[in-house]
Parts: C-alpha cells; structure tokens; sequence
C-alpha cells in the first residue's frame, strides 16, 4: 500500500485510535486479513468469522511487525477501532484507489473470470508495472485488499468484480471506480441465486454503468458475441469496444484452430493491426478470454505484436483451473477443479476432446470426472443431464460421475444420449474416483477433473497426480 500515517487512516475509516502512541507511524506494508501473513509495517484488518476472530490475533500480529490493527473492538495494543471492519476497508480502498492514479481495469461475467483476469495481468505487466486480482479474490472483502495492495509504482490495476446479486458490482464499483469495464459473458452460473439470465445480465451490466464518459476516457468492452452482454452498450456513456469471434468485433479471431495438444492458435485483428498467437493454455473456450485481454490492452496502447506476443507466452496463475501435469508413466491429469457451470463444463469437455485426439494416436483414453454444479436452482436437472449427454457426442471414453443426485443426472444423461452401459459409472465420493482410477489407468490416458468448489474433487487430480510420482503401476 502507498504510505499512510495512522492518522490518515483513522480519519478515512471514520475510527477512533486506541493504545497509539504516535499517530504519525505510517503504515508501510501490506494490509491484509490472515494473521499469518502480518509483517513488518503492515495493517491487520480483523474480521469476525464462524469459527475464528480476528481480534484473538492482534497481539500476534503486533508482535510481528504489524503497525496497528483494524478492529470493531479495542484490543490491548494500537488499533484504529471502527463500527464495520469491511466498511472501513472498503473506504481506505476508495481513498487510496484515488490517489494512485493508475489506471484501474475491471472485468465480470458468469465463466472466465478468473483465467481472464489472468491474462490480462499478464500482457499488462510486459508494459508497465501491474497488480491485480490473486486467484477469485473478487468480493466485498478482497477486492478492496486487492487495491491495497497497489504501490506507487502501480500503473494498471486489474480487479475481477463476481455477483450473487443485484447491486454487488455496483457496490464494488463505488469502492474502485474503474476506467475500463470488461464483460465477458451472461451464463447460468449462479441462476438459482438471480432467478434467470436477464437478471444475471441486469447485475452484470452494473460494471459499464459505472465508467466514466467517452470523453473522460471510460471504455466498455463488450462480447459481440454474446447478445446479453452486446445489449449492455446502451446502459454506458462509455466508448464501446467489441471483441469476439464476430465479423463486427473491434478485436476478433480468425482462423481460430486447436494444436494437437488442445491448444488455440489464430490471427488476432485488432484496429492498429494483426499478428498470429497460439497459447499455452488448453481449450478453445481461451480464444474468447484472449480476445477480451487483447481489446483491453489494445484500448490501452499495446500493439498487436506485443498483444499477440504476450498472450502466446502467457501461462496459468490461478490455482485448480486446467492445470495440465502430465505423470512420469504417460496418463495426462487435467485439474480444473476450483469451480463449475455449465458453460465451463461444456468447455473443458471440448478441451478434453481435442486433447484426446492426441492420446488416441498412443492408444490412451479420455476420462471425464465430473460432479455437481451448484446453485443452479430449477435448471439443474436439465444442466446436469445436457453435460452427460455432451460426453457421449465428444467421445469422451468414459464419465466417472462423482457424488450425490447431481451425479446420478450427469450419468443418466450419458446413457441416455448413448447406451453407454459401463462406459459411465455414478461412483459415491472423491474416494471412490480415485480407487476406480487408480486400478484402471494405463499410459496415454488423459483425465479431466471438473466440479463445484464445494465437492471438493481437487483432492482427486492431486491424488492421481501423486499415485504417478509414486510408481503405481497403471494398466
């Protein structure tokens, strides 16, 4: 964080100081939530939990170097007390957004987020130094951590803004204004929350509500291909930039392809020329994602060179999203754990399927283990049923489906798509996955492994990935 004396803070925050001696001590580290990561010259926001407070560490983190803590209560040691400990944080983000004078790029959209935002980041900073959003740290409580994070030396801030409902974005977007706003799509992740795709949209376009006006810099980049999130360019006075595969996008692909390996290659056109990328990510759903980090770098003065340049050097940052390990005995694992929706799933089978393409040439197979989409509200059954159909038209060798009645759907669409008989099996926990896997692998194999956060099947990627350092024999 940019310097700031305690002082500053408390008037900010709108607290009181306790046990301070000197007011005029700045805070010079980073702010952050987890008590281990206090250091020196550090502030200590302490939140109440389910199962731990915040405040129960202040002496700890004090003792390691902590300046003061950020607290609903007086602790015993220096400590800017406040009514909300989040409502503080949020407007000690605001000030020092305010005063960075970076350039702050905010993007949203029901699938992507995350591997977007990433991609961003990572063309950004080959022009100028970047932070920006670590993993889905993208609600009321990290991203104003993530804007705190900026220095001086900060020139672009990337924020990833999520939804679970009508007013958040607008919310977030109060606390970091953003110059440029990026919408990726309008899905059904969340559906059961919002009630449907146009109230998803409706949340969404918060974000280019938000932009300041053409003539102040404020830029929309909107997904041409995407009729919902096309539709929000009448709720901006922002300049609207199009990305897509879309003969009308601004920024577009052509000739877009998969290598054998599963991975996109094709010619980006933006206005200020074209170049050739191919990624070292997997699947054709990043071609989307690139177009996105392409428009908004673009808007931001990179040529398509350095753009296309950048994306093809591009990598994973985020943890559990397509991460690709291949074992010592040939059997690929594809762990894109960390979460799911339909939209996601869809892609990471098609992943699975060109990935495949390869290992069939060695004789290996495709598994897709797969488990329950959350919060899909009435459309679940239908959801889950459609991916199961899905693996059969891919090809996919065999679905494990893992877990409870979601799991069962996912089967059933399968075998109802394509009489696979024992080409899908419906299997209890991650356990039994593994079990199943471990006695059945043989080199060549590639393994997708895709669920909702909370079922937890990233235990099975890391499990299998070990089982092949290990020396299991595989089959």
């Amino acid at each position: 964080m940019i310097a700031l004396s305690l002082a500053e803070i408390a008037e900010v925050v709108g607290g009181q100081t306790h046990d301070i001696p000197d007011p005029s001590v700045q805070v010079t580290g980073e702010v952050v939530r987890d008590s281990r990561e206090a250091g020196p010259g550090s502030l200590f926001a302490a939140f109440v939990g389910e199962r731990v407070d915040g405040h129960d560490f202040a002496a700890q983190v004090v003792a390691q170097g902590a300046v003061a803590v950020l607290a609903s209560r007086p602790v015993g040691v220096p400590a800017i007390v406040v009514d909300d400990v989040q409502t503080a944080l949020g407007a000690l983000a605001r000030h020092v957004v305010r005063r960075l004078g970076a350039t702050l790029v905010a993007l949203t959209g029901s699938a992507g987020k995350t591997s977007t935002k990433d991609l961003i980041a990572q063309v950004l900073r080959t022009k100028a130094p970047t932070v920006f959003t670590p993993g889905s740290f993208n609600n009321e409580i990290g991203l104003p951590l993530t804007a705190l994070s900026a220095t001086g030396e900060t020139k672009f801030l990337v924020l990833e803004m999520g939804a679970r409902g009508i007013g958040h974005i607008r919310y977030l977007t109060d606390l970091t204004p953003p110059r440029i706003g990026l919408v990726l799509n309008v899905g059904t992740a969340h559906i059961g929350e919002f009630g449907g795709r146009e109230q998803i949209a409706q949340a969404k376009g918060e974000l280019v509500e938000a932009l300041p006006a053409a003539e102040d810099g404020g830029a929309a980049i909107l997904n041409a291909d995407d009729p919902l999130v096309r539709a929000m360019s009448s709720r901006t006075k922002a300049k609207v930039i199009l990305f897509g595969e879309s003969a009308e996008a601004d920024v577009r692909a052509e000739n877009v392809r998969l290598t054998d390996t599963g991975q996109p290659a094709f010619s980006l056109h933006t206005p200020s020329g074209a170049s050739d990328v191919t990624m070292r990510l997997y699947g054709e759903h990043h071609v989307s994602n690139a177009l996105a980090a392409a428009a908004v770098a673009h808007e931001l003065g990179m040529s398509a060179e350095e753009i296309a340049t950048a994306l093809s050097e591009a990598g994973t940052l985020s943890r559990w999203r397509m991460e690709v390990t291949e074992r010592p005995d040939g059997v690929t694992i594809v762990n894109d754990a960390y979460n799911a929706n339909p939209e996601s799933m869809r892609a990471a089978l098609r992943a699975l399927a060109a990935m495949g393409t390869a290992s069939q040439a060695r004789g290996g197979r495709t598994w897709a283990v797969l488990g329950k989409m959350a919060e899909l509200g009435d459309e679940a059954l239908a959801e889950h049923d459609a991916v199961g159909r899905l693996a059969v038209r891919l090809n996919v060798g065999k679905l494990v489906a893992v877990g409870g009645v979601e799991a069962s759907w996912l089967q059933l669409g399968a075998y109802n798509e394509g009489s696979w008989g024992e080409e899908s099996v419906h299997v209890s926990d991650a356990q039994a996955a593994v079990d199943l896997l471990r006695s059945e692998l043989r080199p060549g194999d590639v393994v997708l492994v895709k669920a909702s956060r909370s079922v937890g099947l990233e235990s099975v990627a890391q499990a299998l990935i070990e089982a092949g350092t290990e020396g299991v024999d595989a089959r």
